[in-house]
């Protein structure tokens, strides 16, 4: 019995090992950083996002308005757009070309100067910081 266990052991054995074959194993990356194709490069992003849980300490907390809170910032958006309108219509004559001046709001002092060759200097100041940005333009858009 001993011996007839000892053959049959052996002969599955070399069925399981007859089975098993080996193949050349090739790698192919996914990320397109190390060669992989190019079209998973928005799938990997998105997922690694979706992923991350670690939020920014420098980035500004916003709060969720309320809908009055959100209407009044739509509201006066709106009327700060209209206000530009206005000005821009002031700084820029009817024939198209560019008036220079000051103009001055409750919160901003515009300047326009004429510096020559066909160009002008717009300045928007803020009063209560003092930044400043300028911009040069052709006088004639």
């Amino acid at each position: 019995m001993n011996w007839m266990h000892r053959t049959l052991v052996g002969g599955c054995m070399l069925i399981v090992y007859s089975a098993c074959s080996a193949t050349e194993m090739i790698y192919t990356p996914i990320s397109p950083t190390f060669g992989g194709n190019a079209l998973n490069s928005s799938h990997i992003f998105n997922v690694a996002n979706a992923q991350n849980d670690h939020k920014d300490p420098n980035q500004p907390v916003r709060e969720k308005q309320t809908a009055l809170q959100e209407f009044n910032d739509r509201l006066q958006r709106s009327i700060l757009s209209r206000i530009t309108s206005v000005l821009s219509a002031n700084i820029i004559g009817s024939d198209g070309t560019i008036n220079p001046g000051s103009f001055e709001t409750s919160d901003f002092v515009i300047s326009v100067e004429d510096i020559g060759g066909d160009q002008v200097r717009i300045t928007t100041q803020d009063k209560l910081t003092g930044d400043e940005t300028v911009f040069e333009i052709d006088s004639s858009i």
